[in-house]
């Protein structure tokens, strides 16, 4: 495996980070990047440059989200595309200072734009871009829509963006060879979104579990999300794998499951008791946007996410 001598910052072991966030949003982290963070090790083989975990800015240039690698004898894989062309070529820059390995394949962990609308610069090296079935109908569907809107936000840091045919789709699962490390993409359940994977690496015992699992910030819940769904998911497939990896979450840093599954499955369960309480009482559609959700308020994202959320619960909730 060819892997350059590289120094970073020293990293806290990873089990030991905290559940908590910070309330205050910190500054750009790598302002020599258009990356938010520079890319720190993980494990064995295994890096991510960890996103923002606000909304899409110009500030942050769409880092908002974190995108992984992981390195073989033969080969590199990425997870996510990133939202810019820009933004995935930055990525890159990175991983050549690890590596002289290329990038064969870019795995998309759903088909939002942070994960794909910087394939164009991976597909331009020559690497396979690889999503769900399932995101491949969203990015028909969508695709165009988040490339204007990222247009919009992103400006001249958009150059050269644009949204590129995904190479291979699977279903359930598909396993891919870096030359000695396997890497495995996995299919738990519908989750948060269309398409939602993950990408285990068994001997780095990492699980890139993508959007699945959430913590530091607020989980969206989208209007075709299926809360029910994603526990039914998150008890049945996802724990039982899980609950003795090392995660790297969709938004946030490198932690264990306990953490996530506070975070994940926690939120979701206490929204929906909260929702079920209040539709067992007759209350409405307004109060559910009044539901306390006060011992979730330190996460990123809870001001813009949480009365929605608790709105869409509830609209899902009267036809279960």
């Amino acid at each position: 495996m060819k892997i350059k001598s590289f120094i970073s910052k020293a990293v806290l072991s990873l089990l030991l980070l905290p559940a908590v966030a910070f309330s205050m949003s910190p500054a750009d982290k790598y302002p020599e990047s258009l990356l938010y963070s520079q890319p720190v090790k993980v494990a064995e083989r295994v890096w991510s440059a960890i996103g923002a975990t606000q909304y899409y800015s110009y500030e942050n240039a769409g880092h908002n989200n974190n995108l992984s690698f992981v390195i073989g004898d033969e080969a590199v894989l990425v997870v996510n595309g990133g939202s810019s062309y820009l933004l995935a070529k930055a990525l890159h820059s990175e991983i050549t200072k690890i590596t002289d390995l290329p990038v064969r394949y870019v795995v998309n962990e759903n088909g939002q734009s942070h994960a794909i609308l910087g394939n164009g610069y991976w597909k331009a090296l020559g690497a396979k871009i690889i999503a769900h079935e399932e995101a491949l109908e969203e990015i028909d569907e969508l695709g165009l829509d988040g490339l204007d809107n990222l247009k919009s936000i992103l400006k001249e840091r958009a150059e050269g963006t644009a949204l590129v045919e995904i190479d291979q789709t699977f279903g359930d699962e598909m396993k891919i060879d870096l030359g000695g490390l396997e890497v495995r993409l996995i299919r738990f359940g519908p989750a948060h979104s269309p398409g939602d994977i993950s990408v285990f690496v068994p001997d780095a015992n990492v699980l890139i579990a993508g959007d699945m699992a959430f913590q530091q910030r607020l989980l969206p819940i989208f209007p075709d999300t299926d809360t029910l769904e994603w526990l039914q998911t998150w008890n049945d497939h996802f724990t039982p794998f899980a609950k003795d990896k090392i995660i790297i979450p969709g938004h946030g840093e490198a932690t264990d499951f306990s953490t996530v599954d506070r975070w994940t499955r926690g939120y979701l369960s206490y929204l929906r008791g909260k929702v079920a309480v209040l539709l067992e009482e007759g209350g409405s559609l307004e109060d559910a946007y009044s539901i306390d959700q006060s011992p979730y308020a330190h996460l990123e994202t809870f001001d813009q996410l949480a009365a929605k959320n608790a709105g869409r619960v509830f609209e899902a909730m009267e036809f279960e």
